[in-house]
């Protein structure tokens, strides 16, 4: 071994491994190709040992590489934290962040913000988990869950990301057959199609309206733990569902769902939640501060 490999090196050769590709990785650095394989033959060469199989078309990790990888993204973790635990201002984060969400949310609007988050700060590397149940953030090593929903235990630090609220909908095909409900108490006699998904009480909708809240018990001949197969099923003139607008804002523009007892309906705001202050984490507070931008920029918040 020539000498102790560098830490700017090592972050090159984990993007390179990340990008699998060195145009890629200089892309993201703002950097030549010339200047990434420079990097990776210097590191090579501090510690004695191939690192990357080279081709035409990509590059692949050798085995060797492997065990370097592991060992230079806890290396470069520890030296972002201390960073972080010394300088509460850092604007441009790097290393590894754990992000959850529900499948739901997570798929259609939480997964393409966090594409946009690691384009913009490709030294970041985010491990994303959808689920769902409540995660417990420090039991399971998670900085960051995205939640529906404005139920959060006190212990937890939160940031409001966009205004959103649940809402009852149902297709004109069953309001055709079945009628619409005029009030309240004529749910019990309806098709309802009962979710259990995260932190939603099971066969009861507490409702927010002129009275304030109302708890309203509901049954129906469907229920399902997933929220979009309960979509489809309203869809399908199967029932009544109660759905965040987030979900159903465009089958209600092309008429496809109609907007029942439009004085009732449920607070879900969008928040961030996470384990400790955003002043302890500059990595944190960016990400949070990202998807709220982004949010608010594709008009996740939007009133119907």
């Amino acid at each position: 071994m020539n000498s102790e490999p560098l830490l700017k090196d090592l972050r090159v050769f984990c993007l390179v491994a990340r990008k699998s590709g060195f145009a890629a990785a200089a892309d993201a650095l703002g950097a030549s190709p010339a200047y990434v394989s420079k990097r990776i033959q210097l590191l090579e060469g501090s510690l004695g040992v191939k690192l990357l199989h080279r081709s035409t078309r990509r590059v692949a990790v050798t085995e060797a590489g492997e065990r370097v990888y592991r060992w230079a993204q806890s290396i470069l973790d520890d030296v972002d934290h201390m960073v972080e635990d010394v300088s509460a201002t850092r604007l441009d984060p790097r290393g590894l962040i754990r992000i959850s969400s529900s499948f739901g949310f997570g798929r259609v609007h939480v997964a393409p913000a966090i594409a946009a988050l690691a384009e913009r700060y490709p030294e970041l590397e985010v491990r994303f988990d959808v689920s769902d149940r409540l995660v417990d953030l420090a039991g399971e090593g998670i900085d960051l869950d995205i939640r529906v929903g404005n139920g959060i235990a006190p212990q937890l630090m939160a940031k409001r990301l966009a205004g959103n609220r649940r809402i009852l909908c149902a297709s004109p095909l069953y309001l055709e057959r079945r009628g619409v409900p005029r009030h309240l108490d004529e749910l019990a006699g309806h098709d309802c199609l009962v979710i259990k998904e995260r932190d939603h009480p099971f066969g009861v909708w507490r409702l927010t309206g002129p009275d304030g809240e109302v708890p309203v018990r509901v049954t129906g001949p469907l229920a399902s733990n997933h929220g979009e197969i309960v979509h489809q099923w309203a869809m399908a003139g199967r029932g009544i569902m109660l759905r965040s607008l987030w979900d159903v804002r465009a089958a209600l523009a092309a008429g496809t769902l109609v907007h029942l007892l439009q004085d009732h309906g449920q607070p879900a705001d969008v928040w961030a939640v996470y384990p400790s202050r955003l002043s302890s984490s500059a990595k944190l507070r960016v990400c949070v501060e990202f998807l709220e931008r982004h949010f608010r920029e594709v008009g996740l918040g939007s009133a119907v």
